[in-house]
């Protein structure tokens, strides 16, 4: 607070402490300016007449100073110019004097919540935004997946399946589509991973419940399948519902129709089912653990998310992208790619695929001074120097499964294999992905089937 009126400025802190504020009174602009040398405030209650100066003519110094800070500009009563003047200033709202201490605790408060929300959502559309860019794809195998995605943007109710590993990107093709189909922007994404839930709380999250449905229930409440009416309802992990709850989903699939746990009123939603997993679903099925008719119906279009090291077109772009993104968050928009970290990305095998790429490049950047990244990272983590490094054909030891006369590709095949699980110390699932096999086909591969 800035105000040169000692008496109200005393009552006015007391006033506003009493209501969770931190309060610092500066009685003119020098003390105002001493203060904001050693900190900066979210709000600033501002006089207009001060001894040193006018506090209006002061506000642009404290919007250079503090952008974000919210003012509440204090004006003589019946000033109305003035009050125009400040807001047009930067200032969020103003008071007239005499200044009722009830009317300057709503409006401080009122200001101080418009600040914070204001940056809650520039922080949210900065991360959509930056989730929403998506790199084009070089390969041909993500030209296919995109202009797949292009095609059931018009099926607004069409549900999809995306399959793929661990990090290749599922969560940013589902936004993607949901981009696509969003035209305006509007319609809601939401995201559950079905993984982290417990399991007597899946059916309550996705479908909602009525109040006393169960004891904790004390008001009905709507599930994700309704806040993602209009829009896109992902369901990451997939695999992982509970088979009850599997034939809730197909109902719904099916009809669009839903009822909240304990209710007995159908619902309806429009929200497009967009799931995703790494799990091997078919052998999930002959297990028991997942139904068929579920899978069928989850994939009416089913797209398979190719690994990183079989699209290795698109590493360069993907981390070129990646890198002014993380840059531009780590202060360091100026960074680029060195030869060398070029050469080695090509020659990474990328086990965790887009997300391990994108986890090198913000280590490298946090560890890596000077305008070019080398990424040494590459050969100084634990979890990346461990992990598989993709050889060219001449690095294959000579001999190593040598043959005199033709053989069957199956054997040879199952050498092969064989030979890359020795060189990984029998760790079969390193080697599965060395082979960018499932871990199902790798054990085929080996013979242990």
């Amino acid at each position: 607070m800035v105000d040169d009126d000692r008496a109200f400025s005393s009552i006015a802190a007391v006033a506003l402490q009493r209501e969770g504020f931190h309060l610092t009174v500066a009685h003119s602009l020098h003390e105002a300016r001493a203060t904001l040398a050693k900190a900066t405030p979210a709000l600033v209650v501002l006089d207009r007449r001060l001894p040193d100066g006018d506090g209006l003519a002061f506000l642009p110094e404290l919007k250079a100073h503090a952008p974000g800070v919210a003012v509440v500009m204090v004006t003589a009563h019946g000033d109305i110019a003035s009050a125009v003047e400040a807001v047009r200033a930067g200032a969020a709202d103003y008071l007239a004097k005499p200044v009722e201490l009830a009317d300057l605790v709503l409006r401080a408060r009122r200001a101080l919540d418009a600040s914070r929300l204001r940056d809650r959502l520039e922080t949210a559309e900065a991360e959509l935004s930056s989730r929403r860019r998506l790199v084009p794809p070089t390969s041909a195998a993500m030209q296919r997946v995109f202009a797949m995605l292009e095609r059931i943007a018009a099926s607004p109710r069409s549900p999809v399946l995306l399959l793929g590993e661990t990090g290749v990107g599922k969560e940013q093709l589902a936004r993607h589509l949901h981009a696509l189909a969003s035209k305006d922007g509007g319609a809601p994404f939401v995201h559950i991973n079905c993984a982290a839930l417990p399991e007597q709380t899946v059916e309550s999250e996705l479908f909602g419940h009525e109040k006393g449905a169960f004891t904790d229930a004390r008001t009905a409440r709507r599930g994700l399948v309704e806040v993602a009416h209009g829009g896109v309802l992902f369901l990451d992990e997939v695999g992982e519902l509970p088979l009850a709850l599997q034939a809730k989903l197909l109902t719904f699939l099916d009809s669009g129709r839903f009822r909240r746990l304990g209710g007995t009123t159908e619902q309806t939603s429009t929200a497009r089912i967009v799931a995703a997993t790494n799990r091997d679903l078919p052998k999930q099925m002959s297990g028991g653990n997942f139904r068929e008719d579920l899978w069928f119906r989850l994939g009416v279009f089913r797209i398979d998310i190719p690994p990183l090291r079989k699209r290795r077109d698109d590493i360069l772009p993907l981390a070129e992208g990646m890198l002014a993104d993380l840059g531009r968050e780590l202060g360091r928009r100026d960074v680029r790619l060195g030869a060398k970290a070029r050469a080695r990305l090509g020659a990474y095998a990328f086990p965790g695929n887009v997300r391990e790429l994108r986890n090198i490049l913000e280590r490298a950047l946090v560890l890596e001074p000077g305008p070019e990244l080398e990424l040494e990272v590459l050969g100084g983590t634990p979890s990346v120097s461990n992990a598989v490094k993709v050889e060219a054909p001449a690095a294959v030891a000579p001999g190593a499964f040598s043959v005199t006369e033709p053989v069957p590709m199956e054997d040879l095949e199952q050498a092969y294999v064989r030979w890359v699980l020795e060189r990984l110390g029998g760790r079969r699932m390193e080697a599965a992905k060395a082979l960018g096999l499932s871990y199902p086909t790798f054990l085929k591969r080996l013979g242990d089937d």
